[in-house]
Parts: C-alpha cells; sequence; structure tokens
C-alpha cells in the first residue's frame, strides 16, 4: 500500500485548508485496513475528508485514508460496499441496475464510511432507510463484527460509528426494484436541487456546516438571523444557502472558525439556539482556534 510521511493534507480536502500530517496510510484492501487498524489502533480514520476541517498547524497523528478501498458488488437487491467507496459512484451503479434507495447520494462528495458514520441524508431519503447490516472494525477486541441495522443507533447524523468503538470495514444494503426512469429522474431533481442552492467544490466547502435544531432547519435561523453578509478576507458565507462557508482561495482553518461562531453567535442572539457543528476539526489547535471550538462544540453540548 501507499504510505506518505509528512503530507501536506489540504489538496485532499474538499476545504482545501490543512498543514501537515505525519503520516497517512492508503490501505487497498479489506486485509490491508483490518491489518493497519490492529496494528496501530490510534490511526484516525478518514474516507474524502468532505466535511471535516483540518487545522492549517497539521496533525501529528497517523491516518488512514479509505479511498482505495472501491469494491463494490451488486446481488439482485442487495448490495455491497466497502468503506472508500464514493457516494455518487454507488447511487449511479444502483441506478443503472434499477435499484432504488441511494438516490440522494447523487451529489455527495462523501464515501460509504463517511455516510454511514454520520447517518448521511437528503431529499426524505437516508442511509439508515436501507442499510441491512454492517461489518465493523471492534477497536477494543481487534475483532471484525456484523451489526444489524436496529443495532446501529442511527438518529439524525448519528450512528454508533461516533463513540470511536468501530470503523466500517463495509456495509450492506437492500434496496428496492424501481423503473430506470424514475430513479434518474429523482436523481436529476436533487442534483438540480444541490446546483441551484448549494455550492460545487470548485468553490472549496465542505458541505453543511451546522446540524439542524430539533423540527427546523439551521438555513432558515442562519438565513433570517442575516448571516449570509458575513465575510472575512480569505473565507465566507455562501450566498445562496447560509449553512455553508466558502474558501475564497487561500483561508486558513481559524477563518473557517471564526466565521462559524459568527454564525453561531448570531442564531443565538436571536432565537436563543446553539447550534451544533456538522464539520468535524481535526489537527493541532493553536489557542485561538481552541477557543473557538471550545465555543461551538463544549457551549453547544450543555
Amino acid at each position: 500500500m501507499i504510505i506518505k510521511e509528512n503530507f501536506e493534507i489540504k489538496n485532499l480536502t474538499t476545504y482545501k485548508i490543512g498543514g501537515v500530517v505525519s503520516k497517512i496510510y492508503f490501505p487497498e484492501t479489506q486485509s490491508e485496513l483490518t491489518e493497519l487498524l490492529r496494528e496501530h489502533p490510534d490511526c484516525l480514520v478518514l474516507g474524502n475528508c468532505s466535511d471535516v476541517l483540518f487545522s492549517s498547524n497539521g496533525y501529528n497523528g497517523e491516518i488512514i485514508l479509505t479511498t482505495e478501498l472501491k469494491q463494490y458488488e451488486i446481488r439482485g437487491t442487495k448490495v455491497f460496499a466497502s468503506c472508500g467507496v464514493k457516494g455518487p459512484l454507488l447511487s449511479q451503479k444502483t441506478a443503472e441496475a434499477g435499484l432504488s434507495g441511494l438516490e440522494f447520494m447523487i451529489g455527495f462528495p462523501g464515501t460509504i464510511g463517511g455516510e454511514v458514520y454520520m447517518n448521511a441524508g437528503a431529499h426524505g431519503q437516508t442511509i439508515s432507510d436501507v442499510i441491512s447490516q454492517c461489518c465493523l472494525f471492534d477497536k477494543k477486541t481487534h475483532e471484525i463484527i456484523y451489526k444489524k441495522k436496529d443495532e446501529l443507533e442511527f438518529g439524525y447524523r448519528s450512528s454508533i460509528l461516533q463513540n470511536g468503538r468501530y470503523i466500517l470495514i463495509h456495509a450492506e444494503f437492500e434496496l428496492k426494484k424501481a423503473s430506470k426512469e424514475e430513479i434518474n429522474s429523482l436523481m436529476d431533481r436533487n442534483l438540480e436541487f444541490r446546483k441551484n442552492v448549494q455550492p460545487s467544490l470548485k468553490n472549496p466547502n465542505a458541505g453543511s456546516v451546522f446540524k439542524n435544531p430539533e423540527n427546523d432547519s439551521a438555513g432558515r435561523l442562519l438565513d433570517k438571523a442575516g448571516v449570509k453578509t458575513f465575510e472575512l478576507p480569505q473565507a465566507k458565507v455562501w450566498g445562496k444557502h447560509a449553512n455553508f462557508i466558502i474558501n475564497k482561495g487561500n483561508a486558513a482553518s481559524e477563518d473557517i472558525l471564526t466565521l462559524m461562531v459568527m454564525m453561531y453567535n448570531a442564531v443565538k442572539k436571536q432565537y436563543t439556539i446553539e447550534l451544533k457543528p456538522e464539520i468535524i476539526f481535526i489537527g493541532n489547535k493553536t489557542k485561538k482556534e481552541e477557543e473557538l471550538w471550545n465555543i461551538l462544540s463544549h457551549e453547544s453540548q450543555r
């Protein structure tokens, strides 16, 4: 497998932000992944780095990137996909097979591992709707185990994977037969919606900044709080949807965190609602970044 040391991570992230990482592994098979997890239990496991903000000051630890784990198989209405398979690819391949259930993934930049981790969803569909079971690595016992859907503790943008004990190896889905015309029509509508209200990766971003509060929309609250005008020299809030931050070209992680706190404070002041970050912040934090992240992650959890 490819192993890189002192690797600048920024070009692998959708934000195009991030410093030097001590070591990165790129396993190509599930056996290589599980061997790495046994030998390096403290390794951080990531996919397409689409929902993360890396510190511009780098990361002193080791990272496993799953993007070379691209194996998938379609058997009837069952679909098996390794953690590194990209969501849009699986969406397209299942559509070609006349299978419905993954149309929402067509515009997602992430991998199956990240999407199961976050219980990704859009347009009334979520990944938990169609998962039957997952193959996981148990970091506590170093064993490979299987958990069925009802054991995966799915919630809004959450799953059992977020407790840190389990790493997804592959996921198994149960889809439904449908006409290719219906499937492609739904995918086209999803792509058109995304094109109209969400920035493409030509404008580097990491997707939605904040999670939706219960029975409300983070984008609506942020819009009403007037954050679309918020802008720094190298980063700004997206003008078409208030829950996105754009890297204008040379933003640092501190710029993104500063804007996030400005957005968080605007909603808190107007609605007394404390938004929770959907983006995960990783790396060596400066004192300022620590203060900013504490406002976002600690205060909002109280």
